[in-house]
């Protein structure tokens, strides 16, 4: 079942959260509490430490490839939690979600032409496009009534344009929170459809929805000329150094031409350990899920209450999904270099900045809260006394 906190803390890990090199490099200090990767301070389900643990106990590591469980288990996954149908056979996979992405960049589109993103938007977009020779275009989300929204109008004016060949779509978005409804999903491929621009859907987080909102995967939509990173158990179950990436379409056409791509390459084969706990996972990690997506949700309820009653100057962004939490400091009336001190020197807070993600804004920042609340209470607490200190 889920828990808090390991079991044992004498094993050594290189986690790049915790690294104190990395630390001082981003945020000029290693004496800071670690909020600004997007993974999770959590033990993973023990179904998953018995599958790898009974793949080390057979002391043998020859030639296995089994792609065919792998799809199976996440098909079933995705029909029990979703109501999603997919077909097993239109799986491509990939070693992981950004070489997936990277993969379909380069497939898909030649060099020069641009692919759109709606910023704030995850930093490696960015870098996957432009290290490929794209060109990065720009569909700023707008802020409505207090969260998020596409602007059509925009979006339809960059593709209307011919600068767009392909849309690369974050869904659940990172780091807004925002799950994009079905109807403001039609609306995006209606337009898509008037320029035939083809849609790369990032579905990584799909399973982390809370419950004020219901995920739609772009899949369920019947755009033809769509194909969906269908995503990797790395969010959902804390593997994010040991998983693959799946991409998923029903243009077999589409299908076919990235898969021919990806095994040209020999990138279509997972290693012993992702198969057998990816399998795990999605077959015998449901109870542990639950249970964790239920500790993140009363995480997230805690941190919108604890910032609406004690610092209010604060904006927050309450995410719909993602373990991600976006925050607006202008309230504080501090400069960037006033806000990054007391953030990093004062509340010892290592958070994500917003100009990572394309955010103009810099009294923006992002915080994962997959991480024991306990721990996260301190923080707050520190946080609040700081922004009092400072305002004497």
């Amino acid at each position: 079942m889920f828990q808090v906190n390991p079991s044992r803390n004498d094993i050594q890990n290189k986690f790049i959260k915790h690294d104190n090199a990395m630390l001082n490099r981003v945020f000029g200090s290693s004496d800071v509490t670690p909020y600004w990767i997007a993974d999770m301070d959590f033990p993973i389900a023990s179904p998953i430490t018995q599958a790898m643990q009974q793949l080390v106990s057979r002391e043998s590591f020859s030639y296995e490839f089994d792609s065919k469980s792998v799809f199976d288990a996440i098909s079933k996954w995705n029909q029990q939690r979703h109501g999603l149908i997919l077909n097993a056979e239109n799986f491509v996979q990939a070693p992981g979600v950004l070489s997936a992405i990277a993969l379909l960049i380069r497939e898909y589109t030649q060099e020069g032409e641009g692919v759109l993103i709606q910023t704030p938007v995850y930093h490696q977009f960015r870098r996957l496009i432009e290290s490929a020779g794209r060109k990065t275009v720009n569909n700023p989300l707008k802020i409505e009534q207090g969260h998020y929204v596409i602007d059509f109008k925009h979006y339809e004016q960059q593709l209307q344009s011919g600068a767009v060949k392909m849309v690369l779509l974050c869904n659940p978005h990172n780091p807004v929170g925002r799950v994009w409804s079905k109807t403001e999903l039609q609306q995006l491929v209606t337009i898509a459809k008037k320029y035939n621009t083809l849609i790369i859907s990032d579905e990584v987080h799909a399973d982390i929805i809370f419950d004020d909102a219901q995920f739609t995967s772009m899949t369920s939509l019947g755009y033809d000329n769509s194909l969906t990173i269908i995503g990797s158990p790395a969010k959902n179950f804390g593997l994010n150094s040991i998983s693959n990436g799946y991409i998923y379409s029903n243009n077999i056409g589409l299908r076919d031409q990235i898969k021919a791509t990806v095994a040209s390459m020999a990138l279509d084969n997972g290693n012993a350990f992702t198969t057998y706990a990816t399998i795990a996972a999605y077959q015998h990690g449901k109870a542990w899920f639950d249970e964790f997506l239920a500790y993140t949700q009363n995480t997230r309820n805690w941190i919108i209450d604890f910032m609406a009653t004690e610092l209010p100057q604060v904006i927050t962004f309450t995410p719909q999904g993602t373990n991600q939490i976006w925050f607006d400091f202008s309230g504080l009336n501090l400069t960037p270099m006033q806000l990054k001190s007391l953030l990093t020197e004062q509340a010892k807070l290592a958070l994500a900045p917003g100009n990572w993600f394309g955010e103009t804004n810099e009294q923006y920042y992002r915080m994962n809260f997959a991480a024991p609340l306990a721990q996260i209470k301190t923080s707050f607490e520190l946080l609040k006394s700081s922004i009092a200190n400072d305002q004497k």
